[in-house]
Order: structure tokens, then sequence, then C-alpha cells
């Protein structure tokens, strides 16, 4: 398993390759909108978020947002470190929170509900290829970090282990 500092040095040594590698089909926009997306991603969206690590320091005041999910989810569990699952359990609970927010300021003129699903549907419609380079930077992000703890595939909850392991045994016998 790779330590934090193995995580952050490798996040950002293939962040402009990767980028790089969506130059020719988005030009220079595609490029920056995948780095962007695979710093943030190991950076400050990494699957090491459910623990104390440096990605959640650099939340900083912030980093009070991310102790539910910590303390709902056990370290590499199969939400956290999962491909594709993990990256989108972590944006849908920020999106959760952001609503959450949105919803609390609301009396105070602050955006509405309604403005931030718009402005989010417009963005999609607008720019969808760069959104989709940004998701695929945060996903590819995730996916070094799982394969530099040495195994892309989540520990399985302990029921399902259980039942793996007895399935075993009986076919051994």
């Amino acid at each position: 398993m790779a330590s934090g500092r193995d995580h952050d040095r490798a996040t950002w040594l293939l962040a402009l390759p990767f980028g790089l590698l969506w130059w020719p089909w988005l030009g220079g926009a595609g490029m920056g909108c995948a780095g962007l997306g695979f710093l943030l991603g190991g950076l400050l969206l990494s699957p090491d978020l459910d623990t104390r690590s440096n990605p959640t320091r650099r939340w900083g005041a912030l980093r009070v947002l991310w102790w539910p999910y910590r303390r709902c989810l056990s370290h590499r569990s199969l939400v956290s470190h999962c491909p594709v699952l993990g990256t989108a359990g972590r944006l849908a609970y920020l999106a959760g929170l952001m609503l959450l927010l949105a919803a609390a300021l609301q009396p105070l003129g602050l955006p509405t509900l309604a403005w931030l699903r718009e402005s989010a549907t417009g963005l999609w419609q607008q720019h969808r290829s760069l959104v989709i380079s940004a998701l695929a930077g945060l996903e590819a992000s995730s996916w070094l970090h799982l394969i530099q703890d040495g195994d892309p595939m989540p520990r399985l909850p302990r029921p399902v282990r259980w039942l793996l392991r007895r399935k075993r045994r009986r076919r051994r016998t």
C-alpha cells in the first residue's frame, strides 16, 4: 500500500500526461479540464477521505464536512474504494451537502435549488465534453490511487466475505 506522499507525487506527475491525452479531441480546454479533474480527484477527492489523511487535511476548516462520510464508511470499503462507485459516491455526497446548504441558506437570498438545477443542466448541455473530461480525470486519479494501493478492487463487506469463504469450504469437501 502506498503512502500519502507517494499518492500525491504520482498524482502531480501524471496529471499533465493525462490532460495531454485529451488534447487531440478537445484542445486546450479539454486538456485543462481533464488535468484539473485528475489533480482534484487525487488531492482533494481521494478514496482516502474515509480516513484521517492528507486529502482530508487539505480541506482545511471544511474537513469537518467529511466527518460523517468517514464515520459511516470503513477504510477501503466497497463504497469508498470501488472503481466508479467510489468517485460517484464522493461526488454524490458533496452534491448532497451543497443541496442541504443551499436549502438552508435560501431564506437569506442565496440561489434557490431550482437555479442550481438549471445551472447544472445548462453546464451539461453546453459543455458536455468538458464535463466528461473532468469526470474522467476524477475517475482516473481514483484508479491510480487504487492501483498504487496494490489492489484495484475494494474489500467486500464482512457478510459477503463470510458467505464466499463458506462456499469455498463446501467445494473442498
